[in-house]
């Protein structure tokens, strides 16, 4: 594979992992702006851990994914207190305030970064990104991706049936966080280098755009808008600063033609092997529960 290729797999896998811990939050009916401070998180708690404090790389990656997935939690309590617009705000402040931060902070090397000495490989991120949709696909799959997803098709409705509402925004939170900062973590090792400047406001609409445009209702949908979002601008890249233009108009169409993302579940259930050869193929208009 060359080195060009190996870059791009490996935005790609640290992409999907981002893009899942958005989407966890998303498909409990938060949408979170604030990605990037998650990342920020993940990313500086492994690079000070590796750089100052010593710590082998199978500590700092784990160590970053507790340490960003407490902050969710703890942030979580505030803002689920919030509501739409305001939500979306709040955690795009946090972002701004975790940046702002670290380009400040002498601990953590200000604007000039942090050398991260560890490396990882290709590889171990491939690893890193099937594992995380794995365990992303089973999550959806158990009682609390069952109650994530009621949740996110009617709230109120699922305060009545008993759904603890508050405690499963608050868990999709925390989870989420915790594949941000892993996303993070990975990030920082393999490149071998940390900024405050690359977690920008610019990142966060970014992830959020990679769920919103790939779909919240399924798994799939973080799976293909990472693909969308990071191979199409390669691919247009012949096209030199026309690509941007192009590119554009394409996620404007998209938001047109499927507001509610590529992948839904009628799209899921209609391409599911059992309605092409274990049953009956499901009608044009006919609706598919849950």
């Amino acid at each position: 594979m060359s080195g060009y290729m190996s870059g791009i797999v490996a935005i790609l896998c640290i992409n999907l992992i981002f893009a899942y811990g958005i989407y966890v939050t998303a498909a409990a009916g938060q949408l979170n702006l604030g990605g990037a401070g998650f990342q920020a998180i993940g990313a500086y708690a492994a690079a000070w851990l590796s750089s100052v404090a010593m710590q082998p790389i199978w500590l700092t990656i784990p160590a970053a994914m507790v340490i960003t997935g407490f902050v969710g939690f703890l942030i979580s309590f505030p803002v689920l207190r919030t509501r739409g617009v305001y939500m979306v705000l709040a955690t795009f402040a946090f972002a701004e305030v975790v940046a702002g931060y670290l380009l400040r902070s002498k601990v953590f090397g200000g604007a000039i970064g942090m050398v991260v000495p560890d490396h990882i490989d290709v590889p171990v991120l491939i690893g890193a990104a099937v594992l995380v949709t794995l365990a992303v696909f089973y999550l959806m799959a158990t009682r609390l991706g069952l109650a994530m997803r009621s949740i996110h098709d009617d709230e109120p409705v699922s305060s009545l049936m008993g759904v603890n509402v508050r405690a499963i925004q608050v868990a999709s939170f925390t989870l989420g966080g915790a594949f941000a900062g892993l996303a993070g973590a990975l990030y920082a090792h393999h490149f071998s280098f940390v900024e405050a400047q690359y977690f920008n406001s610019l990142l966060s609409i970014y992830v959020l755009l990679f769920v919103l445009i790939g779909g919240t209702q399924t798994a799939w949908g973080p799976l293909v808008g990472s693909l969308f979002f990071t191979l199409i601008p390669e691919l247009l890249r012949v096209g030199g600063s026309w690509r941007y233009v192009v590119f554009g108009v394409a996620i404007v169409l998209m938001m047109i033609i499927r507001p509610e993302g590529i992948v839904t579940r009628e799209l899921v259930a209609r391409l599911s092997p059992r309605n092409w050869f274990g049953g009956k193929r499901p009608a044009l208009g006919e609706r598919h529960a849950g």
